[in-house]
């Protein structure tokens, strides 16, 4: 019998971090929409598409993992974790590319009146 993976699909560590990605991306598109200003710039309207993308499927994935930890039923067809994978690596580097842009256009914005000199 193989020991489970910490995080893996179906425990309840898995449990707490898709619910803290829940809750951190519902809070960052919350912020992001309170602020109307933001639509000038292309990367924060950038960031907030990404969000958008990543509430839904954490909140499907938080779901899958409360049903697998209270019913002991886990979903170990190859498929649907290959779907889980490739859907977490995509989302997380549409992530780091919103916050990557973000961030520069940030610093741009907070530097617009010194010179670069």
């Amino acid at each position: 019998m193989m020991e489970p993976v910490p995080g893996a699909l179906g425990t309840s560590a898995s449990l707490a971090l898709r619910l803290g990605q829940t809750i951190f991306s519902s809070a960052s598109l919350l912020f992001m929409c309170l602020d109307v200003e933001f639509y000038n710039y292309t990367s924060f309207s950038y960031l907030v598409t990404v969000m958008a993308l990543v509430t839904p499927w954490s909140v499907s994935l938080t779901l899958i993992d409360a049903y697998s930890v209270f019913i002991k039923c886990l979903p170990r067809q190859p498929r649907v974790l290959l779907i889980v994978i490739v859907g977490d690596w995509a989302l997380s580097f549409l992530s780091l590319a919103a916050a990557c842009s973000t961030a520069i256009v940030t610093s741009f914005l907070v530097n617009v009146g010194t010179p670069y000199c």
